[in-house]
């Protein structure tokens, strides 16, 4: 009991360092890639196994992956080399916009031990975009007494790429009326201004055709054009002025289409179309014209599309009033989204083991991790299981969590088990997302068999036929499958003077017992015996008996296993004759055995005789059947003998002979009705044949019913039938009647 506390707190602590290694990999600087977008498909970027000081056969068995909250497969890890290979062309403006450095996080898996590698991916840009104005001419009225110096806003262009490749700067056609200042919004975008260089003269020149450039920064620049059209005015001498030169403002992100975001407003004191105002977006980009539009009349701004917070929080505007006669102003709008509880949690499961052994000690069932993309108390996520289970989530790093066994696992009483996973946020409203788990538990065979009762009285009547079915022995196993199969066999007696085996056998599959012979009651009135589940090799089969009538030294018998069918199946013990089974039998054993014992006494010259046994395997006893064996006809014993028998008396030994064919005659009709037989039909007629070969001065045929099963066989023995008898002997008998002892052994 010590030792497998001992044993369990020692894997409890190899667990928490195996986790805390996790947690302090997981917490330090994450690993950086870099490669340029546009890179092709299939490109090496590290070999992960020399970045984490791993063996590449180490980092194949600990099952390492990649996983990322894109859900992107722009990497792929290579098993064999444990190569890191761009899975995709990567566009870094689809990406990740106007966004630098564009970072797409990751991270390395480890399952055997639970280990997690924070990385990164940063996409570097390359200048594959040229500036574009989004007006290819852009229309400005001026009046004439518009004094030198002063400033018009144009539109600006949008160049896709960033850092050095995005817009640099802006270059109008030379002339001597204006120039280009190039300005900074402070938010990293530029903007051009059309300045005055002298004074107009509308009846000089009333109109001018410009052409605008803007460049990037890239290596060779790429560039873009537009048309300024420039219509000299009369004399409107005051610009749009705006309320407020900023406005802010926060909208939630659930608010629907068509909703008003803010108003602006703004005034001039001129009349008459001097002092018309129109309100329009200036230099907007592709994404706000696409979410926002403006009153040209009111200045009310208007969503024109949904708002997603986890997608852009931020928004700034740049709204123009321009008057009719063509002066203008500017204010900023800054809308700021809010979040909304509107994303459930999602639970990514990474692994799952099923079944499970019952028995086991704590033991990882699944790895997931758990993702919300709301922001704030929205996006905090609280994770549970039911009550009722020997189960428990233990939390780790970047919310993952591992779903272990709480304790060893009885498949005898529960087989399965359906684990709800239950992730619920801390927003308002509370949204939460289940996930069903089954679990098998697998059977591991720690019951052992046990009997349907504790004992078995079973009743028979005397003088019974042989082979009978006296009753049956039931035992059950909780287990499953292969361990829940019973065998069957007998225990040795515990009174060693019981000769159990020739008195009953049992079937091994089925556990019916059965009578080997005819029992006596007043020999016999009641024995006990057991059963148990598998029997060992060496049980006894029969027992060879053979008398000398010499005394002494001339007497000492020993008996040998001349031949056999099988080899190595069967032995016979030299100084009492029993046969044994050597090994368990098996399907692959012949159904039919024939052996050949010798025994022989120690006389000089030692002089022997021969037993022939046939032992036929068969499937069980069912109301069996043996057929009584053929006479075998007794061989002359010697000439002399005969001659001398028939010189004395032959009227005498005729009489016997008759007297002896009479007898056996009524024999053979008592015998037949305790012929043994099996399911399958009759055995061969001679099952066990001990012919007279040797010094023995009679022939004997036995009947011999042996089983083959699994483990165990059952085996019977009848009394000897003694087809002739002689008036004399020659000096040497053989018991008379006397049955071969036998037993059960397999």
């Amino acid at each position: 009991m010590e030792a497998r506390v001992v044993r369990a707190v020692q894997r409890r602590q190899v667990l928490f360092l195996c986790v805390f290694l996790g947690m302090s990999l997981a917490g330090a600087e994450p690993l950086r890639y870099f490669v340029a977008e546009e890179t092709e498909r299939g490109t090496f970027l590290t070999n992960l196994a020399k970045d984490l000081g791993l063996g590449v056969g180490e980092l194949r068995a600990r099952g390492t992956r990649i996983v990322s909250d894109q859900n992107l497969p722009f990497l792929l890890l290579n098993p064999l080399t444990a190569d890191l290979i761009l899975n995709e062309k990567l566009d870094r403006e689809e990406l990740c916009g106007p966004r630098e450095p564009c970072v797409l996080p990751f991270q390395l898996l480890l399952e055997k031990p639970f280990q997690i590698f924070r990385a990164e991916l940063r996409v570097r840009d390359i200048n594959d975009h040229s500036p574009v104005f989004l007006d290819r001419e852009i229309s400005l009225k001026i009046l004439e007494s518009t004094t030198p110096g002063a400033a018009f806003l144009l539109e600006s262009a949008q160049d896709s790429d960033v850092g050095t490749n995005s817009l640099s700067n802006y270059t109008i056609s030379p002339n001597a009326y204006f120039h280009i200042n190039v300005h900074d919004s402070g938010e990293g975008n530029i903007y051009p201004e059309l300045v005055l260089n002298q004074v107009l003269d509308r009846e000089e020149i009333p109109e001018f055709s410009l052409t605008l450039t803007a460049l990037d920064g890239g290596s060779p620049p790429r560039s873009g054009t537009a048309l300024v059209r420039i219509l000299v005015l009369d004399i409107n001498d005051n610009a749009p002025d705006f309320l407020q030169s900023l406005y802010q403002v926060q909208v939630p992100e659930n608010s629907p289409v068509g909703s008003i975001v803010v108003s602006v407003s703004a005034r001039d004191l001129d009349t008459g179309s001097n002092g018309e105002i129109a309100y329009a977006f200036s230099y907007a980009t592709e994404i706000i014209l696409k979410t926002f539009q403006i009153n040209p009349t009111s200045g009310s701004l208007h969503l024109k599309a949904e708002l997603d917070y986890e997608a852009i929080q931020t928004y700034t505007l740049t709204i123009q009033a321009k008057d009719g006669g063509g002066l203008s102003g500017k204010c900023t709008v800054v809308v700021e989204v809010t979040d909304i509880n509107d994303n459930r949690p999602e639970l990514l499961l990474s692994s799952l083991t099923s079944p499970i052994a019952e028995n086991s000690s704590e033991t990882v069932v699944a790895v997931f991790r758990i993702r919300d993309r709301d922001s704030g108390n929205n996006g905090k996520t609280a994770c549970s299981i039911q009550d009722d289970l020997p189960f428990i989530l233990k939390p780790s790093v970047e919310n993952f969590y591992t779903l272990v066994t709480e304790k060893p696992l009885d498949r005898e009483r529960n087989t399965e088990y359906n684990i709800t996973i239950t992730v619920t946020d801390l927003g308002t409203p509370r949204l939460k997302t289940e996930h069903n788990i089954t679990v098998l538990v697998s059977d591991v065979n720690d019951n052992a068999p046990a009997f349907t009762q504790t004992s078995y009285t079973l009743f028979v009547r005397e003088n019974n036929s042989p082979a009978l079915h006296i009753g049956s022995v039931s035992a059950t196993d909780r287990d499953s499958g292969s361990n829940a199969q019973v065998t069957y066999s007998l225990l040795p007696p515990q009174d060693p003077h019981l000769p159990l085996s020739s008195l009953v056998s049992i079937n091994a599959d089925n556990g019916h017992l059965f009578a080997l012979r005819s029992l006596d009651y007043e020999a016999l009135q009641a024995f006990e015996f057991r059963v148990p589940r598998a029997a060992e090799p060496g049980y006894l089969v029969t027992k060879v008996v053979a008398v000398d009538g010499d005394s002494g030294q001339n007497a000492w018998l020993s008996y040998q296993l001349l031949k056999a069918t099988e080899p190595g199946l069967f032995g016979v013990w030299a100084h009492n004759g029993e046969v044994r089974t050597a090994r368990l039998l098996s399907e692959r054993d012949a159904a039919k055995h024939r052996l050949v014992v010798l025994v022989k006494d120690n006389g000089e010259p030692p002089r022997s005789a021969t037993a022939t046994l046939h032992v036929l395997l068969v499937d069980g006893f069912s109301q069996p059947y043996l057929p009584l064996p053929e006479a075998v006809p007794v061989q002359s014993l010697t000439v002399y003998l005969v001659v001398a028998l028939a010189s004395v008396s032959s009227l005498f030994l005729l009489s016997v002979l008759l007297f002896v064919a009479v007898r056996l005659c009524r024999r053979s009709r008592a015998a037949s009705v305790g012929r043994c037989s099996v399911p399958e039909g009759p055995f061969p007629g001679h099952l066990v044949d001990v012919s007279h070969t040797g010094t023995l001065s009679q022939s004997y045929q036995y009947e011999v019913c042996l089983t083959g099963g699994s483990r165990t066989n059952e085996f019977k023995f009848l009394k000897p039938i003694i087809p002739n008898l002689l008036p004399q002997s020659t000096g040497r008998e053989v018991e008379e009647n006397r049955p071969f002892q036998n037993n059960l052994g397999f």
